[in-house]
């Protein structure tokens, strides 16, 4: 069952009946919800699933994976649908299993700096909890995503330089297997020396060896003070350069944020800002009022060495969610300069002493395709998005982007980085996790894969080809 090739269209009248009688009006086979589970932000079009199946519990997701996997049957969990790289795609057909009904936040310790909710709750909706408690979750990438698939996407985002990733802050799981057993992994405390790793190995999985139910996260103490800041450069490269002095003179910023001018320019469309259309960084401290204050001052001194203009701080929570969510509309902003196109992005992580480098050569590239693309990047950690919008009418444009894809990451793993930050693998980028990870250690994961999911039904077809 490994070696599946034709894609299950629709399902077994048995798996039909016993998943029916189980979920009544939770499973659906009507079109429209195939077709919204069938896509993702990615550029591939894939036939939707045969199923769509809304779990309410782990008990329900228990229940669907044991008869899957007796029927032989693929499953996709599917979160709130925001992935960029095929991950929600029904390749081989199956169940597509939604999670985002589970939405219980189960436990608030605030006196542990932990919580436990359901795979199906957001990182808004989190934090909208947590204020109350003068906390909150940092992972921020972007999307209102659910924790579930931030887990298994081991996502990052804005807030990364200063408080790491998912896989920093993921304490602990539980977890349905392939074959419908519930199994915990990791527990409230901040180390264990217990066994092998399991949370590590689930965080990032991508749904290919089991369903996140339940996690327990990391949560901190909301800063005393805030301030934001954005300044303009003359140049990308003076930008990038100023962005590496920060991290590598020390400075604790919690945000450094890189939009390109013709981010900047999409935006201003989109939102109605009126932000000079040039390269820009996008900045954030956390901590005391004294020491916001000399990291602020700090970094406007160094900015002002590379030819930094227009400092404009924030400190009012009014005026900071105005900047992020400039930010945060980047993506569907750039989507709407060019109406019609679709949009291959790529994302990569590189050595801090190594992204102006990454950064200058990328931009050479596409400006001499004659492509248009904006770039954002979590800059503070060597991370940065290029996005290349392309008409889905002209297979040229698409090649190109493809090949433009391949140098930058080629290029990135030369430079000692990696093919992705945040973005995972998925459908995508397959190829060039062999370049990265090599075939022993892709073998190895692959070893992994037939052990704990024997008959291929965790969303089949990404990560790597069995």
């Amino acid at each position: 069952m490994l070696n599946r090739t034709e894609a299950i269209t629709t399902l077994p009248s048995s798996l039909l009946s016993a998943l029916q009688t189980r979920l009544g009006e939770r499973l659906t086979l009507a079109l429209a919800h195939r077709q919204q589970h069938g896509r993702d932000e990615s550029p591939f079009d894939v036939a939707p699933p045969a199923a769509v199946v809304f779990a309410e519990s782990s008990e329900d997701i228990a229940f669907v994976l044991a008869q899957a996997h007796a029927h032989h049957v693929p499953v996709i969990p599917f979160g709130a649908g925001t992935s960029l790289e095929g991950h929600l795609l029904a390749v081989q057909g199956g169940i597509s299993l939604d999670v985002s009904r589970m939405k219980q936040i189960l436990a608030v310790n605030a006196q542990d700096l932990t919580v436990t909710v359901q795979a199906g709750v957001t990182r808004h909706q989190l934090n909208a909890e947590l204020r109350h408690a003068g906390l909150f979750f940092p992972i921020d990438p972007g999307a209102d995503a659910t924790l579930g698939g931030m887990a298994a996407t081991r996502a990052s985002g804005t807030n990364a330089v200063r408080y790491g990733t998912m896989r920093e802050n993921v304490l602990g799981l539980k977890v349905v297997t392939a074959q419908g057993e519930s199994i915990q992994t990791g527990s409230r405390a901040r180390k264990s020396s217990a066994g092998y790793d399991l949370t590590r190995l689930f965080v990032g999985s991508e749904g290919t060896l089991g369903v996140i139910t339940e996690l327990t996260l990391r949560v901190y103490p909301l800063p005393e003070a805030v301030s934001a800041a954005v300044c303009f450069f003359p140049s990308i490269d003076a930008a990038v350069q100023t962005a590496m002095q920060i991290i590598q003179l020390g400075v604790p910023i919690a945000r450094c944020e890189l939009l390109d001018a013709h981010a900047i320019r999409a935006v201003n469309a989109h939102d109605k800002l009126g932000l000079r259309e040039a390269p820009m960084l996008l900045m954030e401290f956390h901590g005391s009022a004294a020491s916001v204050a000399e990291q602020a001052q700090t970094v406007q001194a160094l900015a002002r060495e590379w030819g930094a203009q227009d400092f404009d701080w924030a400190t009012t929570p009014e005026a900071r969610s105005r900047l992020w969510a400039a930010r945060h509309h980047a993506y569907l902003s750039a989507l709407q300069t060019r109406p019609g196109c679709r949009c291959v992005t790529t994302d990569i992580c590189v050595p801090i002493s190594r992204l102006a480098e990454s950064i200058n050569e990328s931009v050479r590239e596409v400006e001499a395709a004659g492509l248009l693309f904006f770039i954002v990047g979590h800059v503070g950690d060597g991370n940065f998005h290029m996005g290349y919008l392309i008409d889905p009418a002209q297979p040229a444009e698409r090649e190109t982007a493809e090949r433009l894809s391949h140098q930058m990451v080629a290029r990135a793993l030369r430079l000692g980085g990696t093919c992705t930050g945040e973005h995972g693998i998925g459908l995508h980028k397959q190829g060039f996790l062999i370049e990265e990870a090599g075939e022993g250690a892709v073998a190895m994961m692959r070893s992994l894969k037939r052990a704990l999911d024997p008959h291929n039904i965790m969303n089949p077809g990404k990560i790597f080809s069995l």
